[in-house]
């Protein structure tokens, strides 16, 4: 088992105008499960495959524990791979590409054989072991694929989207595996995904990146409940979190008819510069309902336009006028009423619901008790 740790890492491409990596600065600890997490073209791939050495860093350093793998070849890194694609041999079972890392090791047949079966078990493949991959789905596949790192010794696990072509009860199903196989192992782990649901349910940690740049480091806990900028707000959740951008008031900023009162210290940084402008961010989650007939009580109307039921709770998508304009608002509804398309409705934001950033920057702005620390 071992820390990994990027100084200053970047990865630059010709064919590109900025760094895929820039500048990463990532200290993983030892045992952890680490999500790099953030859309298609972030860089989070190219990080995994810095970390492996399938790509050169340009500069910076990358540490494996204590050791400088940098400019190391990808067989001196003892490091163990799940690529987004298969990589199988063809003509060997499943059996055979599982353990054929353990065959180049010479460990014992009866040994390697009970990796093999375990590793199988796990992801629910016994049935295919005799089978050669031409005749396995693509599921099927990516599932061998990944018993082939499970059976190794490594001092890191590489994960590169490697539940990608798994049926959604199947993932679900396989990721929960691959926590508690990690967590029985301790072996540290980094994993790339597009997908935050998945990444909120496997990692100790998430680093999120976009455009090469990281965002934020967090529990997911962390990473959700505390957004470090607009980007990560609307990327971590689902449905995303609702943005806002409204202009500032003396008391803090209006939506429609529904004036959102804001700390002091959120007021004073958010007009920094001279801004006039807010960007407020509400989970659909942090909406009130209120009754149609109160009137008294300050709040916003909402028209549906959609209604995504998801079994377990409902979400509406809806309009508001916020004064600027219409805005679209997404709101979860408590327990299991039923409201129809065209259908209204009266909601208030909780006073513990606001998120605040920056007009300008899109970064966190502080509350009261921050901005008091900072001064």
């Amino acid at each position: 088992m071992a820390s990994v740790t990027f100084d200053k890492a970047t990865r630059r491409f010709p064919s590109m105008d900025r760094p895929a990596v820039d500048s990463l600065d990532l200290e993983i600890e030892d045992g952890e499960f680490m999500v790099l997490l953030g859309p298609s073209g972030c860089g989070k791939s190219t990080c995994l495959r810095m970390l492996a050495g399938l790509e050169d860093v340009d500069s910076g350093s990358i540490l494996i524990g204590v050791r400088d793998v940098t400019h190391l070849p990808p067989r001196d890194r003892n490091i163990a791979m799940v690529f987004q694609d298969y990589a199988l041999y063809p003509h060997l079972s499943a059996a055979d590409n599982i353990g054929f890392a353990l065959k180049i090791a010479r460990m014992s047949r009866v040994r390697a054989r009970q990796r093999v079966e375990y590793a199988a078990s796990v992801l629910d493949i016994e049935q295919f072991l005799a089978r050669r991959p031409g005749s396995l789905a693509g599921g099927e596949q990516q599932r061998v694929a990944t018993g082939r790192v499970l059976v190794r010794d490594p001092r890191v696990y590489l994960m590169d989207e490697p539940l990608s072509n798994l049926d959604a009860r199947l993932r679900a199903q396989t990721r929960t595996q691959l926590v508690r196989l990690q967590n029985h192992l301790g072996i540290t782990t980094v994993y790339v995904t597009h997908d935050q649901a998945e990444a909120m349910a496997v990692g100790d940690r998430l680093a999120v990146l976009k455009d090469g740049v990281l965002q934020q480091v967090g529990t997911p806990k962390e990473v959700y409940a505390r957004p470090a900028n607009t980007f990560v707000g609307g990327f971590i959740g689902s449905p995303a979190m609702n943005l806002f951008r409204l202009p500032l008031s003396a008391a803090g900023a209006r939506l429609g008819a529904l004036e959102v009162p804001l700390p002091r210290g959120t007021l004073r940084a958010a007009g920094a510069g001279g801004a006039e402008e807010i960007v407020l961010g509400v989970r659909p989650e942090q909406f009130d309902f209120l009754s149609p007939q109160d009137r008294e009580s300050p709040g916003l109307d909402l028209v549906v336009e959609a209604v995504e039921d998801t079994g377990a709770v409902v979400y509406l998508h809806t309009t508001a006028w916020s004064g600027e304009g219409l805005a679209r608002i997404v709101v979860r509804l408590p327990g299991r009423p039923t409201y129809g398309r065209g259908a209204t409705l009266r909601v208030a934001v909780r006073a513990d619901g606001v998120h605040c950033f920056s007009a300008v920057t899109g970064q966190r702005l502080p509350e009261d008790a921050e901005a008091s620390a900072a001064t």
